[in-house]
């Protein structure tokens, strides 16, 4: 349920939210208003798994960072795979001292808004979660914007953890432009550095706290919906959250 002092706290997106007027009409999975042709949410794509998979690096749960656009629908999809332990929304490609939302919002600090997933090799494989990432978490078509967010803090980019996450990811870039199966040549940037700094707390689990937020419903529900569709054998019901495992500690 939404909480209005979260709301009071959160940012506002800009956008289409400053641009749409008119009623909701949810239809297949993307939210179109009626009074216009504009269809808000971005549609999913179906692509093909990766024809080589990254191996488990070692015993235990591995971590990937992905950035695609505002971290609230990248996190709340993620949140909903088998296999995902955690997904914390945050701050990968720049410095620990800008690492704020004040800051990174700019767009001078060298961040990208990212999620930070840990996951069980056992249930789900790095592949999968790029197949997941491409294929319904966002749009790699998209250079230095995200639907209605732009500026290099919502670039599209994965941070590899290892050499086998860097090669996985490039193999995987190339199969996918060589068959073309998105229109346009991807523009994800592949980088070799990792680093993640958690968001502010107001931010974690934020799809799942605000349902109701017109940003949420326009440009991540249908996201979550799409995962399902396309994704049944790794779509989770109930997300695993922030907030619960920390009580839980």
């Amino acid at each position: 349920m939404t909480n209005d002092s979260t709301l009071a706290t959160a940012p506002r997106r800009r956008g289409l939210l400053q641009l749409l007027t008119g009623s909701a009409v949810l239809l297949g999975g993307a939210l179109l208003w009626q009074g216009s042709n504009l269809q808000a949410a971005e549609q999913a794509v179906r692509i093909p798994p990766p024809a080589q998979d990254a191996p488990a690096a070692g015993q235990g749960p591995q971590k990937a960072i992905f950035a695609g656009g505002c971290f609230w629908g990248v996190q709340g999809v993620f949140q909903h795979v088998k296999g995902v332990q955690r997904a914390v929304s945050g701050y990968s490609g720049g410095t620990a001292a800008q690492a704020s939302y004040s800051a990174v919002s700019s767009g001078r600090t060298g961040h990208a808004e990212s999620v930070e997933v840990t996951y069980d090799p056992a249930q789900v494989s790095y592949g999968q979660l790029l197949q997941i990432y491409f294929s319904v978490a966002h749009d790699p078509t998209q250079l230095n914007r995200q639907g209605p967010d732009t500026g290099t803090q919502y670039r599209s980019a994965i941070f590899a953890t290892d050499a086998a996450q860097l090669k996985t990811a490039q193999a995987y870039v190339a199969q996918l432009d060589a068959a073309k199966v998105f229109g346009k040549p991807i523009v994800t940037r592949l980088e070799d550095k990792p680093s993640f700094f958690p968001a502010e707390n107001y931010h974690q689990d934020f799809m799942t706290e605000n349902p109701r937020h017109p940003y949420i419903v326009i440009n991540d529900l249908p996201k979550v919906e799409q995962l399902k569709q396309l994704f049944p054998g790794s779509y989770r019901a109930e997300p695993v959250l922030v907030k619960q495992a920390a009580r839980q500690m």
